[in-house]
């Protein structure tokens, strides 16, 4: 018997800020699974009220006041809640579920690194990079099927950024950045769904910055946001979405949902 899954990613910047337009998305969308990042909100105070009313009732969560935060919402049951403290200071960064066929679920939000890519000059850059230097030591380690989805703030390839040449050496797109994302994803193993349904030729986005007028006319976007998977899942994604039209919703993040179909 075959069971179909579709999982969303997005950073929402602020659930209950935008918490319209999430809602708006379950309607329309109905994911079987959504994760969020960039919650921005403390655990007690989530709200967990409008998703359960859409029958989001597994709502799996860590949370921070203000800052960071990630969480996930399921129409199916999840277990073994899983949160590693990949920054190395507490920030809730990462959660991760177990589903009942034994696929894990791994929800992270990599931090964005400021705006020097010099981590002498910039604390916050060598954060990024340490961070992403953890993921890699347990991407190592990671033994059963496993899909790895959120916000890696990290546009790895050329035609993931409107212009490779003046993005060169902006923070998301450097090589430094780059080079620290293959090394996760080699020693995984992982496969870039994205990029399995949209040629790396192609243009690609998932992200475009709130500084831009007319947002869509000059289209000047990253794609920050992935849905990674072990090998032995790769034949089971058949479908990969970037939701692009909600980037034009009132009130909406910068960043759009990313959407993934799995058949079981």
């Amino acid at each position: 018997m075959i069971s179909t899954l579709r999982i969303a990613s997005w950073n929402i910047n602020s659930v209950r800020a935008r918490i319209d337009i999430v809602e708006r998305f379950l309607r329309e969308m109905a994911p079987d699974i959504l994760c969020l990042q960039e919650t921005k909100v403390a655990d007690p105070q989530f709200p967990e009220g409008p998703f359960r009313q859409l029958g989001y009732n597994h709502i799996v969560i860590n949370g921070q006041q203000m800052h960071h935060g990630v969480a996930i919402l399921s129409k199916v049951p999840v277990a073994n809640r899983t949160a590693h403290d990949w920054q190395a200071n507490g920030e809730a960064r990462h959660v991760g579920v177990e589903l009942r066929n034994g696929v894990r679920l791994e929800n992270v939000y990599v931090p964005a690194g400021g705006d020097t890519p010099d981590r002498t000059q910039n604390v916050k850059f060598g954060q990024k990079l340490d961070f992403l230097a953890r993921m890699t030591e347990w991407s190592a380690t990671v033994a059963q099927p496993t899909i790895l989805t959120g916000d890696f703030n990290v546009a790895p390839l050329e035609q993931d950024v409107w212009s490779h040449k003046q993005l060169v050496n902006v923070v998301s797109h450097t090589a430094i950045e780059i080079e620290a994302l293959s090394g996760m994803q080699a020693a995984g193993g992982w496969i870039d769904l994205a990029r399995e349904f949209v040629p790396p030729s192609d243009k690609l986005y998932t992200w475009w910055s709130y500084r831009a007028q007319d947002w869509e006319t000059s289209d000047r976007g990253r794609r920050l946001d992935h849905m990674w998977v072990t090998p032995d899942l790769k034949d089971k994604a058949h479908s990969h979405v970037v939701h692009k039209p909600c980037r034009g919703w009132g009130k909406p993040s910068d960043h759009v949902p990313i959407v993934t179909e799995f058949r079981f």
